[in-house]
């Protein structure tokens, strides 16, 4: 029986990935374990290896965008021929720039004779819309034209719709690749939960000490943000409520705690998750979080290493305190500011002390504000006596 290669969710939020190479020919033995195609999605790239061995028969070309689950090929044994394809579905004509339905037409030929470079459905896309893919610029991979890349020569023909009274841009540049995926995955954070935000300051000059005085003995460099995530895995523990995902209505709680650290790229941001984080010490969490985020910068994250966080904290050194945005389906992030020496009363006196503003965000419809005032509470007592949160574990 054929064996279907179908396109894998390669993130929590994942929708399609597009098949930027195919390493095998159309009929060729290939074994288990053997890399097929190469696949490219908005923050990684994966090598897809077949789960056994048999003929390769793709379905698909190279550069073309498949959703999650779609079909990319099969695996046939020695004499079988592959199903029918299954057939497309067809679309209606959608209006052209002057307002009026165009007939489809097929992607035109370049110069030399040869189809345009682009996918399939920038080709179907461009016929419905009449337009002319040598005038249209790739920025897909290896050159190729994808669907953005036919809708922003269509808006470029348009014109931007911006509101009356403003200037003319000095140029206009659409959602694409990472930033697109970004902005899609907030929009739906915050229309598809109750987002309510919790500031507290924290005292951080004992951790603040400890974490110098310790990393001159250490190998990597302890981090603010490493000890507070390790502060934060010891709250999670005692108030669990924030350690969970919101799926169909119910909301799942886990012993394992795995946290997602987003790092900044140049044109976007990635979450690589640190995981049983409830089981490490602060070095082993600054190794890792170092680990992952040049692999982040590298573009060399693996599928896993993406996936399957419970919480997320975010830090941006820069701003005094700022309102982060869930990552669903979990119920929390925490958002970290820059550190400042300021002065505050503590014992009765006025004495200059490090402070941190960190920020809370968790989704109403789980996390009710006595929970979320419990955590912060305990985020305050660990880090304000922090020297459990130095201690070795074995």
């Amino acid at each position: 029986m054929a064996t279907p290669i179908v396109m894998p969710r390669l993130g929590d939020f994942m929708t399609e990935g597009t098949v930027v190479r195919i390493a095998k020919s159309q009929g060729e033995t290939v074994g288990q374990g053997e890399v097929i195609a190469e696949i490219e999605t908005e923050k990684l790239n994966y090598d897809l290896e077949a789960t056994e061995a048999g003929l390769f028969h793709p379905v698909v070309e190279e550069g073309a965008n498949v959703p999650v689950d779609g079909l990319i090929g099969y695996l046939l044994a020695e004499g079988e021929t592959a199903p029918d394809p299954p057939k497309p579905q067809s679309t209606t004509a959608a209006p052209s720039a002057a307002g009026q339905r165009q007939s489809p037409r097929a992607a035109r030929p370049s110069a030399g004779g040869d189809v345009v470079p682009s996918t399939p459905g920038a080709r179907r896309l461009a016929a419905n819309l009449g337009v002319d893919l040598n005038q249209v610029t790739p920025t897909g991979p290896r050159g190729r034209i994808v669907e953005a890349d036919v809708r922003a020569a269509v808006q470029e023909q348009q014109g931007p719709s911006l509101p009356r009274g403003l200037p003319t841009p000095s140029r206009s540049e659409p959602l694409q690749g990472m930033r697109r995926s970004i902005a899609r995955h907030m929009r739906d954070s915050l229309t598809n939960t109750a987002q309510l935000s919790y500031f507290l300051e924290l005292d951080v000059t004992d951790a603040q000490r400890i974490r110098r005085d310790v990393s001159k003995d250490h190998d990597s460099v302890i981090t603010l943000a490493h000890v507070l995530t390790m502060a934060c895995a010891e709250s999670l523990k005692r108030v669990p409520a924030l350690n969970t995902v919101l799926v169909d209505d119910a909301i799942h709680y886990f012993n394992e705690i795995n946290i997602g650290v987003a790092v900044a790229l140049n044109d976007g941001l990635i979450v690589p998750v640190v995981r049983n984080v409830g089981e490490m010490d602060v070095f082993a969490i600054s190794t890792e979080t170092h680990r992952l985020a040049i692999a982040a910068r590298d573009n060399k994250l693996s599928p896993d290493e993406v996936m399957g966080g419970t919480f997320t904290i975010s830090v941006l050194g820069i701003v005094d305190g700022f309102t982060p945005i869930i990552n669903p389906p979990q119920t929390g992030i925490l958002g970290i500011g820059r550190t400042v020496s300021k002065p505050v009363v503590k014992s009765g006196e006025i004495v200059v002390r490090e402070m941190v503003t960190v920020s809370l965000t968790a989704d109403h419809q789980a996390i009710d504000g006595a929970v979320a005032a419990a955590f912060m509470r305990r985020l305050q007592a660990s880090v304000e006596r922090p020297t459990a949160l130095f201690r070795h574990k074995t």
